[in-house]
């Protein structure tokens, strides 16, 4: 088992025109009750500053949420954005409104989470824990 040492670092952000935060909010608090170091950037964020904010924090974890429907477009930008700054390594999640007809791009793009507005946060937590 890999020894940390330090916690898993988490920036999560809020793509786009999104103005929804309550949920990213919820599982910010929940991956902190894990042991986890939340980054929480706020809303509306462009995909250059969330690359940005993972380079600059030395983030273990790039988390996005999203309810506006635009996770695509802003996932192809980032993915994009990451790969140019060298973070492919990190582990890349995406919560919120994602149509399961969606999954399978946003897999091939690098998300290997993917949490439907209906996960459980205990799901989310453990699969960040074991996966980061």
């Amino acid at each position: 088992m890999n020894q940390r040492t330090r916690p898993i670092r988490v920036v999560l952000a809020k793509p786009g025109l999104d103005g929804h935060d309550q949920g990213a909010k919820v599982v910010a608090r929940a991956l902190m009750d894990g042991g986890c170091e939340v980054i929480y950037t706020g809303l509306r964020q462009t995909a250059q500053s969330v690359a940005r904010i993972a380079l600059d924090e030395d983030a273990d974890v790039i988390a996005l949420s999203s309810m506006a429907g635009s996770h695509l477009p802003f996932c192809r930008k980032l993915r994009t954005l990451l790969v140019e700054a060298g973070l492919t390594d990190k582990l890349w999640v995406i919560g919120g409104n994602l149509p399961a007809q969606d999954h399978a791009e946003l897999r091939a793009l690098g998300f290997k989470g993917i949490f439907p507005s209906s996960s459980r946060l205990g799901d989310i937590v453990d699969f960040i824990r074991s996966h980061a």
